[in-house]
């Protein structure tokens, strides 16, 4: 009978357990990729939703303004943004050599984001060195035309040799163009 009991015990448990492991995560994995003149550019984030919380996640009071970051905002959730790529660019005035990165957003103003780029890599998400950054981008703002309720970053080909990087999430969207040299 205490054999049963405890074999019992270990199904029950092994059942929780994997039903467990099948909810989906929070905020997923994703990325966005692009191939320009031959070279790839790269970004991996987490993609938070927005869950009911539009108009609560920007701004010092919103959500994000909790993060001990702020202003400057992970882009993302979990570990810090990744970007990768194989070429030198010029993202909007930033020269950004080949090679991995880590991406920022500084909100302090909500009409007009930064993006920043930093040469910290590997880093979780709200653990940010401004020391290390290699450079900051004004990005061009937009209202999407409909709530966006799961960030996204978009990387397009523009043709030639030119591209743009766009993140949105809930109602506003940042963009910026940039060159593969």
């Amino acid at each position: 009978m205490k054999r049963l009991l405890i074999c019992t015990g270990l199904l029950v448990a092994a059942t929780l357990g994997l039903s467990a492991q099948q909810k989906p995560p929070a905020s997923p994995a994703a990325n966005a990729s692009v191939t320009i003149a031959g070279k790839a550019i790269t970004i991996t984030y987490n993609s938070p939703g927005v869950k009911g919380r539009a108009g609560k996640l920007f701004g010092k009071d919103g959500q994000i303004g909790h993060d001990p970051s702020y202003p400057v905002w992970r882009a993302g959730a979990n570990a810090a943004t990744k970007f990768h790529t194989d070429a030198d660019l010029t993202l909007g005035d930033l020269t950004v050599p080949k090679g991995d990165y880590t991406l920022y957003v500084d909100l302090s103003d909500p009409a007009s984001w930064v993006l920043i780029v930093n040469k910290q890599t590997g880093q979780w998400g709200t653990v940010y060195d401004k020391s290390q950054d290699l450079g900051r981008v004004t990005m061009s703002m937009e209202k999407p035309p409909a709530l966006v309720e799961n960030l996204k970053y978009t990387l397009n080909d523009m043709g030639g040799n030119k591209g743009s990087l766009s993140l949105a999430w809930e109602n506003l969207s940042g963009s910026v163009s940039f060159t593969v040299q």
